[in-house]
């Protein structure tokens, strides 16, 4: 007599009490590119004001963790009152090298679409979700097989984001940002790290011209205590705050640049080059090897001054899009 064996088919549930550290885990065996440290992983999706434990699909072959997706919408608004209730989203999904090959990957996108198109979203984006994304998208060089399961699930090129870096390691001030710095102060334009009191155009500027996320970012990462000496404004000869560029802004990583802006009238004038190298310099000064950021386009006029200013592309991301009837 021929006794078989079989394994219990993984079942995909909602997050549960303990799910967290054994998600970490599986996440950086299944990611190690991307890891994620368990702090991080509370912040950006168990204290999201948007998170459902629904929403996170997981996926467990007996006590054990093996893959999971993350579908996200609008509980709270971004700005004003608009939820976006045609809008979700996929921040990230993952499946343990042990458990690949067998369609569990296509398994947890589906319930993930099939849990947000039970809520109405129609239209769903991997995975620029603000305001905690993981990544800006997908990076199709590191992960090829995660690029062929969505597009096969419909997800197509919404627009490609660059994540730049450049080495800090002996940076000095350029003589011809110093020059035209000189310039622009004789014509009545003042630099300078903001006081509390300019905070309040700081966080309009960025709200009105750049969008809500930005504000929140500058909002939330002063109230948590970064120092204002990590931000540098710009008033025209008018007195109006013209841009401003800082770092340390997203999850207190000193090294990472950014949010910057000036405002569009204003541009060409020099003020967004200096603004950029007068905070890099501040970075060098507090001991930065490096900086970084994750998000421009990699043919924008942005992306034009990042590389007049020694940053280059590192990692090109893929923002999909997914729309479906309702």
């Amino acid at each position: 007599m021929t006794v078989r064996t079989t394994t219990p088919r993984t079942g995909i549930r909602g997050f549960r009490v303990g799910d967290g550290p054994r998600l970490v885990e599986a996440w950086r065996r299944s990611a190690p590119a991307d890891p994620v440290a368990a702090d991080r992983f509370r912040s950006l999706v168990l204290l999201d004001a948007n998170f459902d434990p629904e929403g996170l699909r997981v996926a467990v072959d007996g006590d054990r963790v093996v893959g999971a997706a993350y579908a996200v919408r609008r509980l709270t608004p971004m700005a004003g009152t608009d939820l976006e209730p045609a809008q979700g989203w996929i921040p990230f999904f993952f499946v343990d090298p042990a458990a690949r090959g067998r369609g569990l990957g296509r398994r947890l996108l589906t319930e993930a679409l099939d849990w947000l198109h039970g809520h109405g979203r129609t239209r769903v984006d991997f995975s620029s979700y603000t305001p905690n994304y993981v990544l800006p998208g997908l990076d199709a060089e590191a992960y090829p097989e995660a690029a062929g399961l969505l597009a096969s699930l419909g997800f197509r090129p919404l627009y490609e984001a660059a994540a730049m870096d450049r080495s800090l390691v002996g940076y000095r001030l350029p003589d011809d940002v110093a020059h035209r710095r000189d310039e622009l102060a004789a014509r009545g334009h003042r630099f300078a790290t903001p006081c509390d009191d300019d905070l309040v155009d700081l966080v309009a500027l960025a709200g009105r011209h750049f969008g809500a996320d930005w504000a929140r970012a500058i909002r939330e990462c002063l109230a948590a205590g970064t120092p204002l000496d990590r931000i540098v404004v710009v008033r025209d000869p008018s007195g109006r705050l013209a841009g401003w560029a800082m770092h340390g802004a997203y999850e207190s990583a000193d090294e990472r640049f950014g949010p910057f802006g000036v405002l569009e009238e204003m541009r060409g004038t020099g003020l967004g080059k200096v603004l950029l190298h007068l905070v890099l310099e501040r970075m060098r000064a507090r001991g930065a090897h490096s900086a970084w950021f994750l998000w421009t386009g990699e043919r924008s006029p942005a992306a034009h001054l990042y590389r007049t200013a020694g940053f280059r592309t590192t990692r090109v991301f893929r923002v999909l899009r997914r729309e479906t009837a309702r």
